[in-house]
């Protein structure tokens, strides 16, 4: 017996409250295929769903899904499935399911399908029993067959950022893609900086010494490099060898 999606109250965030507005940069542009004209109005879709569920950041050549590609443009497959496909690849596992806990792919998850931030914390929590219950495409399905991706997407539509605008502010929010794929306990595993050697490099920036730093020479015989040094010296040597001997000969 599965486990029955953990209940939570959807707030009143900016995306649920309908008014009037007039276009503008800010506003979310639509990709639709029910009135595609031409190939290169379906292409310019594609881009788009590509944007949207892997960002632009990710947005490379290897990661392209060709077989899903060819599908959406023989009209086998539609829009909304494109989108599972997207979200089911190995490419989209490997750079956001991977590198994230389940609350993190949670929010990204319906950032990227949904057009919308999660709700609460009790949201990501209900999504991820899901995910560690019945698995990640049973989680993807859950999302793209729920009521609200259907009233706002469908099946033609690609999904975008729900209303960025604000009514209280002049400038909208901050766009899904430009937010990071992965969270503060991934990063904390990265490998940390050499916060000495960068400070020696910096110190050392303008050459042996520093800019403000006075000469002494046991400070310079410790940070010399004397193998370049000799190699240096001998091809000044030779330079003024063959300089000599040239004045010599022409005498």
């Amino acid at each position: 017996m599965s486990i029955p999606l953990l209940e939570y109250a959807p707030v009143s965030q900016n995306h649920r409250v309908k008014n009037f507005e007039i276009p503008g940069d800010e506003s979310p542009r639509t990709y639709t295929t029910s009135n595609l004209l031409s190939t290169l109005e379906l292409d310019t879709s594609i881009a788009a769903a590509y944007r949207q569920i892997f960002n632009e950041q990710q947005v490379l050549e290897r990661y392209r899904q060709r077989s899903l590609e060819s599908q959406l443009r023989s009209g086998q497959i539609t829009v909304k499935d494109f989108i599972r496909g997207l979200a089911l690849s190995d490419s989209f596992r490997r750079l956001v399911y991977d590198c994230n806990n389940n609350y993190r792919f949670v929010e990204i998850c319906i950032q990227r399908i949904l057009g919308r931030n999660v709700y609460s914390d009790r949201e990501k929590i209900a999504w991820s029993i899901v995910i560690a219950t019945k698995g990640l495409a049973a989680f993807v399905d859950a999302l793209l067959n729920s009521e609200e991706y259907a009233s706002n997407f469908g099946d033609r539509t690609v999904p975008y950022q729900r209303r960025r605008i604000l009514p209280q502010r002049d400038r909208g929010e901050v766009t899904f893609a430009h937010m990071a794929r992965y969270g503060t306990d991934y990063r904390n595993q990265l490998p940390k900086p050499n916060l000495r050697g960068a400070w020696i490099l910096q110190q050392n920036a303008d050459g042996l010494f520093a800019k403000d730093e006075r000469f002494d020479w046991q400070t310079f015989v410790a940070r010399a490099n004397w193998p370049v040094v000799a190699g240096l010296a001998l091809a000044l040597s030779v330079i003024l060898f063959g300089m000599l001997a040239v004045a010599v000969s022409s005498q």
